[in-house]
């Protein structure tokens, strides 16, 4: 069956969907321990993006996991596979022409390499969330942490699961010594920026 599978070819081109829209489609990756402040920033920078006439979505760990990923558990093996889902699901937005602001733990570095391979190296970045696990610990905005340390959840990332870091992150933010806002203006700085050389290639 699998060969039988052709992909359609449409009229309307990423292009095409890009000048009308009067800017390039980009995925935005905040990744970062939970509490770090990735889904924070992001929906301030939405907020901030629209108030510009940008086109934008948000995808966020929480809410889709709530529905298109919540057959996934927070096993290794389905937390790639739960980046990989996302990351396609990130590619189809961008060559829809929208900003979009993925806020995801996603804790492996081989799977947001990968998301950078699917999506294209001129229509993403990475922004990490650099926040000590102790500071998202003493926030525990959702009570996981506590959770964590009593043993009723497995697999957190920061306590019984690792977090690996970015190596070369397109932008780092620390949340530790500033504000929501001031983190979402310097990610807005940098977002404007790259629209605007892309804008020029």
């Amino acid at each position: 069956m699998q060969r039988n599978i052709v992909q359609h070819q449409f009229k309307v081109s990423q292009q095409d969907r890009e000048d009308l829209n009067g800017h390039p489609g980009m995925l935005i990756w905040f990744t970062g321990l939970s509490g770090s402040g990735k889904s924070t920033i992001a929906n301030i920078v939405e907020q901030r993006l629209v108030s510009e006439k940008i086109h934008t979505f948000i995808l966020d760990g929480d809410n889709i996991r709530h529905g298109l990923n919540k057959d996934l558990s927070f096993s290794p093996a389905d937390r790639t596979e739960n980046i990989r889902r996302i990351a396609e699901v990130g590619n189809l937005m961008v060559d829809a022409g929208l900003i979009t602001l993925a806020a995801f733990v996603s804790p492996y570095k081989k799977d947001r390499d990968d998301i950078r391979t699917i999506v294209g190296d001129e229509r993403f970045l990475e922004i990490y969330i650099d926040t000590p696990v102790e500071e998202c610990e003493r926030r525990d905005t959702k009570g996981l942490y506590e959770k964590a340390r009593k043993g009723e959840i497995e697999n957190m990332t920061g306590i019984s699961a690792p977090y690996e870091a970015p190596d070369n992150p397109d932008l780092t933010i620390k949340t530790e010594t500033e504000s929501p806002e001031e983190s979402a203006e310097k990610v807005m700085v940098f977002i404007l920026q790259k629209l605007k050389k892309t804008n020029h290639e």
